[in-house]
């Protein structure tokens, strides 16, 4: 594996605290008031790598459909991963594409679910939820069996989910279950949906890392 050190992939590697989402981020990269540990991590790097095998295992429509291979080529030179602490991003010319969490299941940014909702599958939040989604807050349960809310697929705990807000067409957010769907019916509190990343959040403005 390759390490590009200068240029602009080594730009782009190096705006990835910038644009990481702050959940994936350690405590003293998220919070400024938490003391920065005297040992850091290594400096982001950018490797040429290939496609993510997890991606066809995790999102099965995207092979089955052809799109896989259009949105993260296997082997193309375009195609580069960027890590920084526990967060990965798979860009491709620069725009990100998938990011992933230490060894945690990758998930499309919002603006490749966009293009293809039919890749994930999804959650509706009722409205009383859709300001603190919005502002990088986790689902809670009642958010997602409320009048309005709707949760369209069956999931399981720890499984990536798509979330919309109730009355829109596309996703505000991207997470993961922390329960299943019918425990988030039979429990109905605490928290339903872990976002990863959401509408306006560093990832969603970071067209692309040059």
């Amino acid at each position: 594996m390759l390490v590009v050190s200068s240029g602009p992939a080594a730009a782009a590697a190096a705006a990835l605290v910038a644009v990481a989402p702050r959940r994936l981020l350690p405590a003293w990269a998220r919070d400024p008031t938490t003391p920065t540990p005297t040992r850091l991590p290594p400096p982001p790097k950018l490797n040429e790598t290939k496609q993510p095998a997890s991606l066809a295992s995790t999102y099965p429509w995207l092979e089955e459909s052809g799109v896989l291979d259009v949105l993260v080529p296997k082997k193309d030179p375009a195609l580069a991963v960027a890590k920084c602490g526990y967060v990965q991003v798979a860009l491709v010319d620069g725009e990100p594409r998938f990011f992933a969490d230490r060894d945690g299941p990758w998930f499309p940014t919002l603006r490749v679910l966009h293009r293809y909702p039919q890749m994930m599958k999804r959650v509706r939040a009722d409205r009383g939820a859709i300001k603190f989604v919005l502002s990088g807050a986790n689902v809670m349960c009642p958010g997602l069996t409320s009048p309005g809310a709707t949760m369209h697929d069956e999931l399981g705990e720890g499984e990536p989910v798509a979330v919309y807000a109730e009355g829109a067409e596309e996703a505000m957010a991207v997470g993961v279950m922390a329960l299943s769907t019918a425990d988030v019916r039979s429990v109905n509190k605490g928290v339903g949906v872990e976002l990863t990343h959401w509408l306006n959040d560093g990832l969603w403005k970071a067209k692309a890392l040059t």
